[in-house]
């Protein structure tokens, strides 16, 4: 099979090796068990549907797991390591408080955030457009600040918390879960939690428009959250949420300049906006791996998982996955079905979501519509993340034609 368009430049900017579905090479199997690093690999699409559909059988308490020396951690509120009933609890909460009525009414918003930081990339007159440093970043790091309600100008600060909570350069998935690494960003989670806690504080005699005051007001059975769920939450909003729409629009950009003729015809027809950022996602897939532990001695893909395996889903090869996906090396925004995982599948499905979407939806038209002549700089090839967790470019110079 002669590499994709896509595959070829992908190539060319060193994507982790880990990431081999990105160059058209496919897994041997389904769900294959690594012996150096004793987890049990999922790269089928049907077989990461059932572990990220069945947390009685694949929980997401996977900390100790995977760091077994790990310190002590605080997990309440964190969604992300919880198993039902806690988390079904804390899920109905959060997700009364970011509603899509609260989503949908982000777009005037959003836009005008774009458009100011385009104008302030312009005034440097440079003709030439960072698209992570001057948009991709600073644009949902914004308003999910403007939802929590606290100071966007804190911006430099979540960006530096953000790329210390999810490494984006070591070349190994084993590199990440060391204990002292563990430490460090359990450390950083604490005062993290703090931060945001102390707002929430604030709330309470001081209550606002905004989601912090939201969480303040909940309870869950009776109870209000405390103020250490409440920065655990907040915390998982501004790092997933900027994280997945930073990586998204950037990957947006290098599927239409691997496709030329499709950023034409989206340019031609801006309805094709929503099929270009689903096809994005599974072509290009953010978040590349969610990590399980079995509770119990499961079968899957033909395989028997012991209990208490660790079990890694590669989110990135089951959207690849033929049995789904035809011709899944092609880049095709007409795609319908399109159920790839980038987000997802369960009641762990990214709680963001529609943020996400919304936010690339809008900024990828705006940027279309601004530069007719937008396009990768040749002088300066894009900088892939060295992350076998993640895809999208820690780099990409633009050229604007202006």
């Amino acid at each position: 099979m002669p590499p994709s368009p896509l595959a070829t430049l992908v190539d060319a900017w060193q994507a982790p090796k880990e990431h081999f579905w990105l160059r058209g090479t496919r897994a041997e199997r389904p769900v294959e068990f690594d012996d150096d690093t004793g987890v049990w690999n999922v790269h089928g699409h049907p077989e990461s549907v059932e572990v990220l559909s069945n947390p009685g059988s694949y929980s997401s308490d996977t900390v100790p797991v995977l760091v077994p020396d790990t310190p002590e951690y605080e997990k309440r509120g964190l969604l992300t390591q919880m198993d039902p009933p806690d988390h079904r609890k804390l899920r109905r909460l959060i997700s009364r408080a970011f509603t899509p009525r609260l989503v949908a009414g982000l777009a005037p918003r959003i836009a005008a955030l774009t458009r100011d930081l385009l104008d302030r990339a312009d005034a440097r007159g440079t003709g030439t457009l960072e698209l992570v440093d001057d948009l991709a970043h600073p644009l949902p790091v914004t308003v999910i600040a403007d939802m929590l309600g606290v100071p966007s100008g804190d911006r430099a600060l979540f960006r530096e918390w953000s790329d210390a909570m999810i490494p984006r350069d070591h070349a190994s998935v084993g590199e990440s879960l060391t204990t002292e690494s563990a430490a460090a960003v359990f450390a950083l989670s604490r005062r993290m939690s703090e931060y945001f806690a102390g707002y929430a504080e604030e709330r309470r005699s001081d209550p606002r428009q905004d989601l912090l005051t939201q969480l303040v007001r909940a309870e869950v059975d009776g109870e209000r959250l405390t103020g250490a769920e409440i920065g655990n939450l907040a915390q998982l909003l501004l790092v997933g949420g900027h994280v997945t729409t930073t990586m998204t629009l950037g990957n947006a950009i290098l599927c239409l300049e691997a496709h030329p003729h499709e950023r034409d015809r989206l340019r031609r027809d801006p309805a094709r906006m929503p099929g270009v950022v689903e096809e994005t996602l599974r072509m290009l897939t953010p978040f590349q791996v969610f990590h399980r532990v079995t509770t119990k001695d499961v079968r899957l893909g033909g395989r028997t998982l012991g209990a208490g395996q660790l079990v890694a889903v590669w989110a990135g090869a089951a959207n690849r996955d033929e049995r789904v996906f035809t011709d899944p090396q092609e880049f095709r925004p007409e795609r319908d079905p399109n159920p790839h995982l980038a987000f997802g599948r369960g009641i762990h499905f990214c709680l963001g979501a529609p943020l996400a979407r919304l936010e690339g939806r809008v900024a990828l038209g705006i940027l279309l519509e601004r530069y007719p002549e937008l396009s990768a700089d040749p002088d300066s090839p894009p900088v892939l993340m060295r992350s076998p967790e993640l895809t999208g470019p820690r780099s990409l110079p633009l050229r604007t034609g202006r």
